[in-house]
């Protein structure tokens, strides 16, 4: 069952932080009653794997932690992107697990009912392309069968897969959770419906938070799989027709959107892959607001926040949490970020590229 300390939907907590720097203190019910007739709020329906896999390194005999960190083919889901760690589990800080037994291509893993194999370490000593053995079936029912949640030290208690599915949840595509949707229950959807707020989903396959390493902390967030439906591309269509907002629930959703639009500010239905990185000077051109957990400076998730907010405006909001005793877990609390007009109206088009591990890997995709 959920962990004690994650807090339920009448004890979390909402910071609204208003396009002019207000700032408002709501318990997160009050969600339901913040958006006006018209607006669209958009959410990621991924449900998440149980991504963590526990075994051993064949040619050592040593035990191995696998995290499953990114799809390398879609079509045949038995290849992944992989982060390794040593002994261990959970209940050890992230950054302060084990090193893995030393790899290379060819080494066998013994992963539960699984059996990997590196294909080739990605130019860190711990990040890795992973091929199990088996048809597609095989290899889900492996990872339902052995596999759990990615999880980390804030929770020391063990989660189960259901833990981290939002409410929401349908097709298993995320390797964590796409956090911010847990603040969605249907209390909060059906009020939108009264309200005339429209409510769309897309899939983004929402990936690690963290790898414990600075240095492939710093690569974060890497390519993710998405996929938008032709229905939910024609409802951002009309909103943006009649001038409404669309509020992103979640980093992964912004990631999605800002990916696959067109020049004329429309969204792409299909399947894509987010390969950008949203940050300062990046334009958005798409989401007008976002709901999103409490981030830190420094992090992948904070550094798309810079694109919503100038960094004055960011270090008051964080201010303001940490006198509020918000929570900055994944099972934390929540922020509701409407984008500056004047960054909205100053930005150019560009798009902040970042480096991936995977050269080329956007053509493995397809």
């Amino acid at each position: 069952m959920i962990a004690a300390d994650r807090p339920d939907r009448h004890s979390a907590r909402l910071l609204v932080v208003e396009a002019d720097g207000t700032m408002r203190d709501l318990p997160r019910v009050g969600l339901a009653t913040l958006f006006n007739p018209g607006d669209l709020v958009v959410a990621n329906d991924a449900a998440t794997l149980p991504a963590s896999l526990h075994g051993t390194h064949v040619p050592t005999g040593e035990a191995i932690e696998i995290r499953l960190a990114g799809w390398l083919s879609l079509p045949g889901p038995t290849r992944f992107v992989a982060i390794a760690f040593g002994s261990g589990d959970h209940r050890t800080r992230t950054e302060d697990r084990l090193p893995p037994p030393t790899l290379a291509a060819g080494h066998r893993l013994r992963l539960g009912p699984l059996e990997g194999v590196v294909e080739r370490l990605l130019d860190h000593p711990r990040l890795l392309e992973l091929c199990f053995s088996g048809n597609r079936a095989a290899v889900l029912a492996g990872m339902a069968q052995h596999g759990r949640p990615i999880q980390y030290a804030n929770v020391p208690e063990p989660l189960a897969l259901w833990d981290v599915w939002t409410k929401i949840a349908a097709r298993p595509f995320a390797f964590e959770a796409p956090s911010a949707g847990f603040a969605l229950d249907w209390r909060t959807l059906n009020a939108w419906r009264r309200r005339d707020v429209g409510f769309a989903t897309l899939t983004h396959a929402a990936g690690v938070s963290s790898t414990g390493d600075p240095a492939l902390d710093s690569r974060l967030p890497f390519d993710e799989p998405y996929c938008i439906s032709e229905r939910t591309a024609a409802q951002v269509a009309r909103a943006k027709l009649r001038g409404s907002r669309i509020i992103a629930i979640g980093t992964s959703v912004v990631r999605a959107l800002e990916a696959t639009v067109n020049p004329d500010g429309s969204v792409r239905a299909g399947n894509g892959i987010a390969t950008g990185r949203i940050a300062r000077d990046t334009a958005l051109r798409v989401v007008d607001a976002i709901l999103t957990g409490v981030h830190q400076p420094g992090e992948s998730h904070f550094e798309l926040l810079r694109a919503f907010a100038d960094d004055n405006l960011l270090a008051k909001a964080s201010a303001a949490l940490t006198a509020c005793g918000y929570r900055a877990h994944e099972f934390g609390d929540s922020v509701l970020l409407n984008c500056s007009p004047l960054l909205l109206s100053m930005r150019s088009a560009e798009i902040v590229e970042v480096h991936s591990p995977l050269p080329n890997q956007s053509e493995r995709w397809h």
